[in-house]
């Protein structure tokens, strides 16, 4: 059964949206973001202050696709306004292990007593701040800093050991803003 299903995203201000075809940009105090939406079928312009995102004839796979588009630009207008912050807890129990920064890479050193460091390449828009306990990442693409932390987390996971008993690593604690 099609219906007719539309999507208002409210631009607020300070927030300035250029949309071309199926790419959105969106600017704002932090800096710019674009991205390119496979919009077919869908009708995708902005009026005033408000970005209309819709079908007069959708499905339920058209309803889905509407949803997600508009949950992403939400958050790259979020993005745009203030940066996103990830917070990551260093936690061991025998080995203690650091962290270090130098430009586009991040190294684990000393985790579980290996002698070779773990290497993480980070992208450019990623900002990372580090102490002897807490990582925390800040970047205005959201789903850019959460694949950060996912990373940070990937590399450090304990393989063929018991999960119920604490293992060292690196975990996420507070995913944008929200407490795990």
């Amino acid at each position: 059964m099609r219906k007719e299903i539309f999507q208002e995203i409210k631009i607020p201000g300070g927030v300035s949206v250029e949309i071309e075809g199926g790419s959105i940009i969106v600017k704002g105090a932090e800096g710019e973001n674009k991205r390119t939406f496979n919009t077919l079928g869908l009708e995708f312009k902005k009026e005033n202050d408000k970005i209309i995102l819709g079908s007069k004839k959708a499905t339920k796979k058209n309803k889905k696709i509407i949803n997600s588009i508009a949950a992403h630009i939400r958050n790259m207008v979020k993005g745009a306004q203030k940066k996103f912050e990830y917070k990551l807890k260093i936690c061991f129990s025998h080995f203690p292990f650091t962290v270090s920064i130098s430009g586009d890479k991040a190294e684990i050193k000393n985790f579980l007593g290996e002698k070779v460091p773990r290497t993480l390449i980070l992208p450019k828009e990623v900002e990372i701040k580090t102490d002897k306990e807490n990582i925390t990442i800040f970047s205005k693409d959201k789903e850019l800093a959460g694949k950060v932390a996912a990373d940070f987390e990937r590399v450090t996971k304990v393989r063929e050991k018991d999960k119920r008993i604490f293992q060292d690593g690196i975990y996420i604690i507070e995913k944008a803003g929200r407490k795990i």
